[in-house]
């Protein structure tokens, strides 16, 4: 005979009502009395029936990821990989699920918004996608509950990267290094793409630097082909830049190559920094210095931002919850004398 509610309440000394609040994570329900609740389920081997919880509370408990399948190979970047493990997470502790989703069910092609209605999803996280793309707008503007992860819309849910406060935080030491003639190779235009470029030209600005023609440049996030192109350009400038910012710790090898295929050293002869804080890249030598964005905290407050607006439809919306990253000072930006 299969476990019943009835059965965890009467091992638990407690009202069935009680019991399916601390199941279904209600507000109300103390960590002590969610705590005996659960570790009685556990030891009779009681599990919710989920389409039960549904039709008792209308909601799913599932909630979607936007991954645009034309933003190539996103996904594979060290920095969504990472958040998306916290979001994950924190959506099954808060006892949700994910499905991820794209414009495509099957062979037929469906906008973003009609797919989150066909999955019947309580709500979606836009993780990885264009968030110019008038698909986006209308899922933002839609009733469904959405968060969007380093782009702000008005008025809805959002966690940033500090961004801006990240590019200051590396130009900072750069200049205390006492470097001056400072490029930047920058992304594919983004709101992340915006933040830093503003503040690269307000910090050069703010210290009395004139950028020579040349030194700021376009690559792509995570591409060592675009970053090797972009790095030979800059090398082949005069006056050469002491100091590149890449796009990406990733995308820094492909500057390294380049540095490399110019028979120059690194940080001897220029210096690089990255962004991102990927731990894998930590382990080359020289130890890439870098700016460490917290992705695990990006994805776990972003999961908990959706699961209280779907829970909560009244709880304040519109400001950004702003998540600073940590400087890694490590071996590819060398002191120089000031020019």
């Amino acid at each position: 005979m299969s476990v019943t509610i009835r059965d965890v309440s009467q091992k638990c000394g407690l009202s069935i009502s009680a019991v399916s609040k601390a199941l279904n994570n209600y507000s109300d329900v103390s960590e002590e009395t969610r705590r005996r609740v659960f570790q009685a389920a556990e030891e009779l081997g009681y599990y919710p029936n989920a389409v039960a919880r549904s039709l008792k509370t209308n909601r799913t408990y599932n909630i979607g990821i936007i991954l645009d399948d034309e933003m190539d190979d996103h996904l594979l970047h060290s920095y969504f990989v990472v958040l998306l493990n916290g979001f994950k997470r924190e959506t099954e502790r808060l006892g949700y699920a994910i499905t991820l989703v794209n414009r495509n069910i099957g062979t037929r092609r469906y906008t973003f918004l009609d797919h989150c209605r066909y999955r019947n999803l309580d709500g979606v996280c836009v993780l990885c996608a264009d968030f110019y793309d008038p698909e986006i707008g209308d899922l933002v503007r839609s009733s469904l509950p959405t968060v969007t992860i380093d782009h702000l819309f008005s008025g809805k849910d959002c966690v940033l990267s500090d961004n801006k406060q990240g590019m200051r935080d590396i130009l900072n030491h750069v200049l205390a290094m006492g470097h001056g003639r400072i490029a930047h190779i920058y992304g594919t235009p983004a709101s992340v793409t915006d933040a830093r470029l503003a503040a690269y030209y307000e910090v050069m600005h703010e210290n009395g630097l004139v950028l020579p023609e040349g030194y700021v440049t376009q690559s792509e996030y995570h591409s060592t082909r675009y970053a090797f192109e972009a790095t030979q350009r800059l090398l082949e400038l005069d006056p050469r830049p002491t100091c590149i910012l890449m796009t990406d710790d990733y995308s820094a090898l492909g500057g390294m190559e380049a540095i490399a295929q110019a028979g120059l050293r690194i940080p001897e002869d220029i210096s690089i920094v990255g962004y991102d804080g990927s731990f894998m890249l930590q382990k080359l030598r020289p130890r890439l210095t870098t700016l460490r964005q917290d992705a695990e905290a990006i994805g776990t407050r972003a999961a908990a931002r959706l699961i209280q607006r779907i829970e909560d439809p009244s709880a304040p919306a519109g400001y950004p919850d702003i998540v600073p990253g940590v400087l890694v000072e490590g071996e590819t930006v060398m002191k120089v004398s000031p020019i």
